[in-house]
C-alpha cells in the first residue's frame, strides 16, 4: 500500500470517529442560529443553552470524539479567523493604557489568588494554579499551570476542580456579564474590553462579546487573546520560582499566532470584500458550533458534586478579577 493510500485510511478512519459527535454539534449550532435570528436572542446563548440538554452524550464512545475536535479544534479556528475582522483602527480605540491594565490585571489576579488561598487554609501553589486560570484563559491555564508546578505541591483533585470550577464561573459569566456592564451605563468598547479582560474562558468570551456587538465582540477577543498570549511568560515565572524547567517547550498557542498572522494581513494587503464576508460568516459559525460542543460538554451536577465550598475560592479570585477591571475602567477609560 503506497504512503498516500495509508494516509487516506487514516484520514477516514478519523473522519468516521468524529462524524457523530460533530454533526451533533454542527445541528445544535444550525437550530441555535434559527433562534436567532428569528428571536432576536443571542444565537451563542442558544447553542449553549441547548447543548447542554444533550449532556448524557458527552461521554458516548461514538460523539465524544467529535464533540472534542468541535469544542476545542474547531474554536481554534473559529477564533484565528476572526483576525481578519479586525483593523487597526479598532484596536487603536483601546490605546496603550488598556494594554497595560492586561498585564497588570493578570499579576493582580495571581497574587490575589495565592493570597485568598493561604487565608482560607489552601497551599499558595493551589492560589497559583486558581489564580492563573481566573487570571488567564480558563481550564486550559489551569492544564499548563499544573503541569509545570511540582506535583508535591499541588494535588490532581486541586487540578479537576480549578477545571471545573473556572468552567461553572465563566459560563455564568457568559450570561451575566454583558447584562450587568450594560446596566452600569459603559459603552460598547468598554463592555468589550471588560469582557476580554475579566470572563475566564476563550469559547465564553467570543460568545459574551458577540452578544453585545460586533465592535464589543472584536474588542473582547483582541483582548482575551492578549491575556492568552501572557501564558508563556506566567508558566516560565512559575517554572523559575518553584526553580523546575518547564518540560516540552513554551510558545505561543497556534490560534493566537494564526490571529496576529490574519489580522496583519487584514490590515497590510488589499482583500475582496466578498472573500472577508464569507470567512466572516464562517468564523461565526465555527464558534457557535464550538459553544454548542461545550455546552454538551457542561455538566451542571459534576461543577457541583464537590459542594459550594469548593467554589469559594476561585470564586472570590473571579470577584476580585471583576473588582479589579471595572476600577481600571471607570478610572482610566472614561
Amino acid at each position: 500500500m503506497s504512503a498516500l493510500a495509508v494516509q487516506w485510511s487514516r484520514l477516514r478512519a478519523w473522519a468516521g470517529s468524529v462524524r457523530s459527535g460533530l454533526l451533533l454539534a454542527v445541528t445544535v449550532a444550525l437550530a441555535a442560529s434559527f433562534l436567532g435570528e428569528h428571536y432576536g436572542a443571542p444565537a451563542m446563548l442558544f447553542a449553549l443553552l441547548i447543548g447542554m440538554a444533550f449532556n448524557f452524550l458527552a461521554m458516548d464512545a461514538r460523539a465524544e470524539p467529535g464533540i472534542q475536535f468541535a469544542s476545542r479544534t474547531l474554536l481554534r479556528v473559529g477564533v484565528a479567523l476572526l483576525g481578519l475582522r479586525l483593523t487597526f483602527e479598532d484596536v487603536s480605540q483601546l490605546g496603550w493604557t488598556p494594554v497595560a491594565g492586561v498585564v497588570g490585571l493578570l499579576v493582580l489576579t495571581v497574587l490575589a489568588g495565592v493570597a485568598i488561598a493561604r487565608a482560607l487554609g489552601r497551599p499558595g501553589a493551589f492560589g497559583l494554579l486558581s489564580g492563573g486560570a481566573v487570571a488567564i484563559c480558563g481550564a486550559s491555564a489551569a492544564l499548563a499551570i499544573a503541569a509545570v508546578l511540582p506535583r508535591r505541591h499541588i494535588r490532581e483533585e486541586d487540578v479537576l476542580f480549578t477545571v471545573v470550577g473556572v468552567t461553572a464561573l465563566s459560563t455564568v459569566a457568559m450570561v451575566i456579564y454583558p447584562v450587568l456592564f450594560g446596566a452600569l451605563g459603559l459603552s460598547e468598547i468598554e463592555i468589550g474590553y471588560l469582557i476580554g479582560a475579566t470572563i475566564h474562558d476563550v469559547a465564553q468570551v467570543v460568545g459574551a462579546g458577540y452578544s453585545v456587538g460586533e465592535t464589543a465582540g472584536d474588542i473582547a477577543t483582541f483582548t482575551k487573546l492578549q491575556r492568552v498570549a501572557l501564558l508563556p511568560v506566567v508558566l516560565i515565572a512559575v517554572a523559575l520560582v518553584y526553580r523546575r524547567e518547564a518540560g516540552g517547550g513554551i510558545g505561543l498557542p497556534w490560534f493566537v499566532v494564526a490571529f496576529t498572522a490574519l489580522m496583519l494581513l487584514r490590515n497590510l494587503a488589499p482583500l475582496p470584500e466578498p472573500l472577508l464576508a464569507a470567512v466572516n460568516e464562517a468564523s461565526r459559525f465555527l464558534l457557535i458550533t464550538a459553544i454548542a460542543a461545550l455546552g454538551v460538554k457542561t455538566s451542571l451536577a459534576q461543577m457541583f458534586a464537590q459542594g459550594p465550598r469548593g467554589f469559594y475560592i476561585v470564586g472570590l479570585e473571579t470577584l476580585a478579577l471583576l473588582a479589579m477591571a471595572l476600577g481600571f475602567s471607570h478610572v482610566f477609560m472614561r
